[in-house]
């Protein structure tokens, strides 16, 4: 497919038009499917990408975080708002640094700064962002094919797991607290119809009673969400499963790559065949349960993540100071018309 092409038609017009676009745009890439190499023929073109802030926005009073173009698939970051999740090692955003080279449309020099300066962003926060959507996929798969399957003690560890992985982003958004001040656990249960269920100690003094009211809720949505049970009733169903399947290898073979090697790889030219055969239904047996190859597979991911997040070399945060002084380039650059 000629991408380049069809960013020249009428659907991406918008892209030249809008004002917060056109001459601000320094990246535009690929995401989704084609970014990562595991795309089919009914596969949709998703787009992403940045454009710089401009002065009313910096020192004036104009706002502008992101565009989002549904019927394209498209979303364009300001620059100050990419910058707070790189920061954060997002998957969906952190990929952008990690594109395929033929799959960055448009790389400005700015764009291609950014580029240069990707490590930068790079921590141990990715174990945390990368392991909290694992979680996420996971927790939908398991809803969908695995409800009957699990034992109570199995379902209990996977809430867990995905909330210790969201308490990490909740301490970044709300006000802060000491390690340790909520501890969740899991032990005997005290409920009757169940042998074990998480626990929580709290030790919060002075704290914001709406921010504990969030953070709860929080909490408290993952374990609504896990209980819900999935309908498999069609063939289309299992293909969304498959998909979520090979999305979950996937963000462990990134993360991998990140804690291990310092490097962002969006691309999985070497997985490739092993992603596709998940996709296409080969771990899926007849009745829409994954195969214990599955779930192996899934295990030998999931040891090789515990190893390489005890053991990696990246630091605790992101380089702040330089990434600060890389903003304030910029962004000066901005203000001063010179780009």
């Amino acid at each position: 497919m000629n991408f380049e092409k069809l960013l020249e038609t009428k659907e991406y017009e918008f892209l030249k038009t809008d004002s917060h676009l056109g001459e601000k745009i320094i990246l535009l890439g690929l995401g989704g499917s084609y970014a990562y190499g595991t795309n089919i023929e009914t596969s949709d073109v998703d787009i992403r990408g940045i454009a710089l802030n401009s002065k009313s926005d910096l020192i004036g009073m104009s706002n502008f975080e992101q565009r989002v173009n549904e019927s394209t698939d498209t979303t364009i970051y300001a620059f100050n708002k990419i910058i707070g999740l790189l920061l954060n090692t997002n998957p969906n955003t952190i990929e952008m640094l990690g594109l395929k080279q033929g799959h960055y449309l448009f790389l400005s020099p700015i764009g291609q700064e950014l580029l240069d300066n990707k490590k930068l962003f790079l921590s141990k926060r990715c174990i945390y962002s990368f392991g909290g959507y694992a979680n996420q996929q996971l927790r939908r798969l398991q809803n969908a094919i695995a409800r009957d399957t699990l034992t109570q003690t199995e379902r209990e560890t996977h809430i867990l797991n995905t909330i210790k992985n969201m308490m990490f982003d909740i301490k970044s958004r709300y006000e802060q607290f000491e390690n340790g001040s909520i501890k969740l656990y899991i032990d005997k249960a005290i409920q009757e119809d169940i042998d074990t269920e998480i626990f929580m100690d709290i030790n919060l003094t002075h704290y914001p009673l709406r921010d504990y009211k969030s953070i709860w809720s929080e909490m408290n949505n993952v374990v609504k969400d896990y209980s819900k049970i999935g309908k498999r009733n069609n063939k289309k169903d299992e293909l969304h499963l498959n998909k979520h399947c090979m999305h979950l290898i996937r963000l462990y073979m990134m993360c991998l790559d990140i804690l291990e090697k310092e490097e962002i790889n969006t691309y999985r030219d070497k997985e490739h065949d092993l992603l596709m055969s998940i996709r296409n239904g080969e771990y899926m047996h007849e009745n829409g349960t994954m195969r214990q190859e599955f779930w192996d597979l899934l295990n030998e991911y999931e040891k090789k993540f515990e190893y390489a997040k005890e053991n990696t070399s990246l630091p605790d945060n992101p380089d702040y100071k330089n990434v600060e002084e890389f903003v304030m380039s910029v962004n000066e650059r901005v203000i001063k018309d010179e780009i």
